[in-house]
C-alpha cells in the first residue's frame, strides 16, 4: 500500500503493468479519472473507491487547486523488483497529449 499526493492540477499516467491489480481510495481532495480515450471520467471525492483493473483509465488527474491524496492498494504480493519501478512519475498537465 502507498499514498499518492496529486499537487493542484496535476495529472499521473496510469502504466497498466504497474497499476495491473491496484484498488485506489480519495482520502483527500478530489480526483478525476481520464480515460483510455483522453475523454475526462468521473471525478470522485473523498472516500470514494476505485479499481484501475480492466477500466480503461490512463491518467489520474487533480481537477482543484489543492493537494488530493489517493492510497493505493494491491493485494499481491510485490517482488523488490515491481517495488523499484512503482514510483510514480507526476507528469505537468499535457493538454491530454502524452
Amino acid at each position: 500500500m502507498w499514498t499518492l499526493t496529486l499537487r493542484g492540477g496535476a495529472r499521473v499516467s496510469v502504466v497498466a503493468a504497474e497499476w495491473y491489480d491496484a484498488f485506489g481510495v480519495v482520502t483527500r481532495g478530489r480526483v478525476q479519472l481520464e480515460l483510455r480515450d483522453g475523454e475526462p471520467g468521473p471525478v470522485l471525492g473523498r472516500d470514494a473507491g476505485f479499481w484501475l483493473r480492466g477500466t480503461g483509465v490512463r491518467a489520474l488527474r487533480n481537477p482543484d487547486r489543492r493537494p488530493a491524496r489517493v492510497r493505493i492498494v494491491t493485494p499481491r504480493a510485490r517482488t523488490g523488483a515491481c517495488q523499484s519501478s512503482l514510483p510514480v512519475r507526476q507528469l505537468p498537465d499535457d493538454g491530454g497529449t502524452t
